[in-house]
């Protein structure tokens, strides 16, 4: 069953594309929203709309700097999509496993066979 969209869920506000790409500007240090506009080519009215998501949810944290306002991440509330995302990890990390077990089995089986076999 498909996820109930609210303003406080994490999930759903990292499911936005340009949020995500806000979030990524962030990582590496704050920035006020005029960075952001210039970086993703988007409106003013249009970032702040998906930092004021990102507040809500805790994702990003703003500081007022003179006149300007600062945003940063807060990596601490992004755990439960990281968490949910492990989920994942360890399947491939097991399939992958799995693939390169048979490939060198396989290999194994063909380049070392006896002379007359």
């Amino acid at each position: 069953m498909p996820r109930a969209a609210t303003s406080s869920d994490v999930f759903n506000a990292v499911a936005e594309p340009q949020r995500r790409a806000i979030l990524d500007l962030l990582a590496d240090h704050e920035r006020p929203v005029g960075e952001l506009v210039e970086a993703l080519g988007l409106s003013q009215p249009s970032v702040s709309k998906h930092l004021r998501v990102l507040r809500q949810v805790d994702l990003v944290r703003a500081r007022r700097e003179g006149r300007q306002v600062l945003y940063r991440t807060n990596a601490g509330a992004i755990r439960p999509v990281h968490q949910w995302a492990g989920t994942f990890e360890r399947f491939w990390s097991r399939q992958l496993r799995r693939i390169k077990d048979r490939a060198e089995s396989t290999y194994a089986e063909t380049t070392y066979k006896e002379p007359g076999r």
